[in-house]
């Protein structure tokens, strides 16, 4: 098992999982982050520290696909490991649908 980041952190990007990840798997892309699934140890402390309650395991119904973009993106996108700020309008996007074909981006954030 390891863990997935879905839709919900579209255009939220919060990064307090970044911060408290053991072993640096988080990727940065441009509006959200991912989880590369071969660095993730699978110890579940991310999922509760997400205000947009976007990480899941992959045994979840649904996270099949997600997993697959998970693995995809964290190849292409930089290395995340430490908290920045989230965007301005972060919190104007939880609970939004739709918001993997409206916003998704598959350009790289800045990594740290």
């Amino acid at each position: 098992m390891t863990y997935i980041v879905n839709d919900n952190c579209i255009r939220c990007k919060y990064t307090d999982c970044v911060e408290v990840c053991p072993v640096d798997c988080f990727y940065e892309g441009e509006n959200m982050l991912v989880i590369h699934p071969d660095e993730c140890i699978d110890c579940g402390v991310c999922e509760p520290e997400c205000p947009a309650e976007a990480i899941l395991p992959d045994t979840d119904p649904g996270a099949e696909a997600w997993l697959k973009l998970n693995a995809d993106m964290s190849e292409k996108w930089p290395n995340i490991a430490r908290k920045i700020d989230a965007p301005a309008d972060a919190d104007d996007f939880l609970n939004v649908g739709g918001k993997f074909e409206a916003y998704f981006s598959d350009k790289p954030g800045q990594g740290s």
